[in-house]
């Protein structure tokens, strides 16, 4: 799961010339796509879509066109645009040997579940939030791999200070859907940009997790997807039809069912890329600036548990904070830590009533700030048809304050926060002086507008400052700036993680919900500066990275990828964050989908790296 960016697509006619489907560390290859065009004009889940029709030639051109159609021409160009997806490599080195049983039972299976998707796709058309016609469209349409391209061209001056790596994760499906298919559901693949004295280099690969691997052998979709597919009575036979596979050996769910598309963080010589229904998985960056799978990464053996996206390091300690959650069984929530070499603390079960979805959380200079908000799982809901993820109208929204370093829950105070959703929190720290803490986050109503179809009219995402009162278990909620704008994916400087700060960068979602630009807000005025990508130009978050030569918690540079549909072209802009001037621009050799989140790793910290 990812930031709120992640639900936009394009109203465009674009042309994608991917020359070339690169394949992973094998040298098997697909036939060279020479161009492949779409046009839409929706969002993902919640616009009106009107369907891009697609013409298929291998090696020959794509022509994607949209306009209103009738419902039976919607039908029929809503499946050739699913066809398009086949157009992504399927990277298969050889067929997995089956015995005989194995043989007869995978027969057995497929014929199963292509008869239960077929009736269930003249039952129930797809909603938009699980449709792949609406959720891998326009910039959001998967991309091959690419190996290192050196000394890319550079518009402009790169900062003397930005020296390293900047890395990016977002979903790539590797195979196309076969049925309801969400973006969070892609596959994970990492977009790395390294500067090294002058030089820029760039590529993108796969991070190789237990399902990508196996599929890639299969040669397709095999592994339930946790939000497009897992829906109603369709969900439930997908999960039986995956366990049978399972029971006789045709795939192995125990080494994790991850994508590991959503967060990444540089902890201890180690990039992590992270979803929260697995464990990290180690991403090492190679000398050239290419990007290898290390593997699954336990901590040595010490992570039991699934961990979310977005843990906390300790600007001043190095430690690194974490929470785990469970949607099935107690304890549904768990939190841990790490010394800055890497051992874990013992988990802290944190008592739930029922299962949360838990995205993100904060950390201040001496405590964790945990929310138990509205957006929960039930499975049972899947029984009676409907989705697993719920917004419960009827609960309490609440944070949770805990020591860091408590070895228990039974400290924690609860706080009630009104009708109070934020899928992201930014910042929060201590005010002995009123004995409050202050969370910074983005409220976003309908607090389950990510994962359902809502009205677009209704959508918002309000940066919003949260005081939780230690003293009388009081709480307050304010917008931090005047104007109505959504904001949403960004980020504080990091170097004051935890601790007061005075500015957030942050993704602006406008028109709803596209990205636009992003926004330097003030905290403590409110006074907002944007930056806008330009005509027909889109990005995502904006990664904030300091210049520690100089002064000033703004002294430092955003890093972005913003893509132009009109041109059909990628690059990384690098704006002063001081002044938000255009600093340069990095021509990339292939389009960059938008995606998820990023972070930078200094070339000190790559000679660091971990085997």
């Amino acid at each position: 799961m990812a930031s709120i960016s992640t639900t936009l697509l394009p109203s465009t006619s674009t042309q994608f010339q991917d020359r070339t489907f690169s394949t992973s560390s094998s040298s098997s290859s697909s036939p060279s796509i020479q161009s492949l065009s779409f046009s839409s004009s929706s969002t993902l889940g919640n616009k009106k879509q009107n369907p891009c029709s697609v013409s298929q030639s291998v090696n020959k051109k794509l022509t994607v066109s949209s306009s209103q159609q009738s419902p039976t021409t919607y039908q029929l160009q809503k499946e050739l645009c699913n066809d398009a997806a086949s157009l992504i490599p399927k990277m298969t080195n050889q067929s997995p040997k089956l015995n005989p049983v194995q043989r007869t039972a995978a027969t057995i299976l497929d014929a199963v579940e292509n008869a239960m998707l077929s009736h269930e796709r003249r039952r129930h058309p797809l909603p938009k939030t699980a449709d792949p016609a609406v959720q891998i469209a326009g910039n959001f349409f998967p991309v091959p791999e690419q190996p290192v391209r050196h000394n890319l061209p550079v518009s402009g001056t790169v900062p003397e200070c930005i020296q390293g790596v900047y890395v990016r994760n977002g979903a790539n499906p590797l195979h196309k859907p076969i049925s309801g298919h969400h973006f969070f559901d892609g596959d994970g693949m990492i977009h790395a940009v390294r500067f090294d004295n002058g030089s820029v280099s760039y590529a993108c690969r796969f991070t190789e997790t237990n399902r990508f691997v196996q599929e890639r052998e299969l040669g397709r979709s095999v592994f339930p997807k946790a939000i497009g597919e897992l829906h109603g009575h369709l969900g439930i036979a997908k999960l039986m039809l995956f366990n049978a596979r399972g029971l006789f050996g045709l795939v192995d769910p125990t080494h994790g069912l991850g994508v590991a598309n959503a967060g990444l963080v540089y902890f201890n010589g180690h990039l992590l890329a992270m979803s929260e229904d697995d464990l990290p998985y180690h991403v090492r960056v190679t000398p050239t600036g290419d990007l290898e799978t290390s593997g699954r990464y336990d901590f040595d053996g010490q992570l039991k548990s699934t961990m979310i996206a977005h843990p906390k390091i300790d600007p001043e300690t190095r430690e690194l904070f974490a929470l785990s959650y469970d949607v099935v069984s107690k304890p549904f929530l768990k939190y841990f830590r790490f010394t800055p070499d890497g051992e874990k603390s013992p988990d802290v079960e944190i008592p739930l009533d029922q299962p949360t979805m838990i995205h993100d959380f904060a950390i201040t200079e001496n405590l964790v700030v945990i929310p138990d908000q509205q957006v929960v799982f039930r499975l049972p809901e899947m029984i009676r048809g409907g989705s697993p993820v719920v917004y419960d109208k009827k609960k309490k929204s609440r944070f949770g304050i805990l020591n860091k370093y408590a070895e228990d829950a039974s400290s924690i105070r609860w706080i009630e926060v009104a009708d109070c959703f934020c899928f992201h929190l930014w910042n929060a720290w201590e005010e002995p002086e009123t004995d409050e803490i202050v969370v910074i986050g983005s409220c976003m109503t309908p607090p389950d507008s990510i994962f359902n179809e809502h009205d677009e009219e209704t959508l918002e995402s309000v940066l919003s400052e949260i005081r939780l009162n230690l003293k009388t278990g009081e709480s307050t909620r304010r917008p931090v700036i005047s104007e109505k704008v959504n904001l949403e994916a960004g980020m504080v400087n990091r170097n004051f993680l935890g601790r007061k700060t005075r500015f957030a960068y942050l993704a602006l979602a406008e028109p709803w919900p596209k990205v636009s630009g992003f926004a330097k807000v003030d905290l403590s005025t409110g006074e907002i500066q944007k930056y806008i990508y330009g005509h027909g130009k889109y990005g995502g978050e904006p990664l904030f990275m300091p210049d520690v030569s100089g002064d000033g918690e703004d002294n430092g540079y955003i890093m972005v990828f913003v893509h132009d549909e009109e041109k059909v072209k990628s690059e990384l802009q690098i704006i002063n964050a001081v002044n938000l001037k255009l600093e340069a621009t990095v021509t990339l050799p292939s389009r960059v989908p938008y995606g998820f989140h990023g972070t930078f790793i200094s070339n000190e910290d790559l000679m660091k790296q971990a085997l």
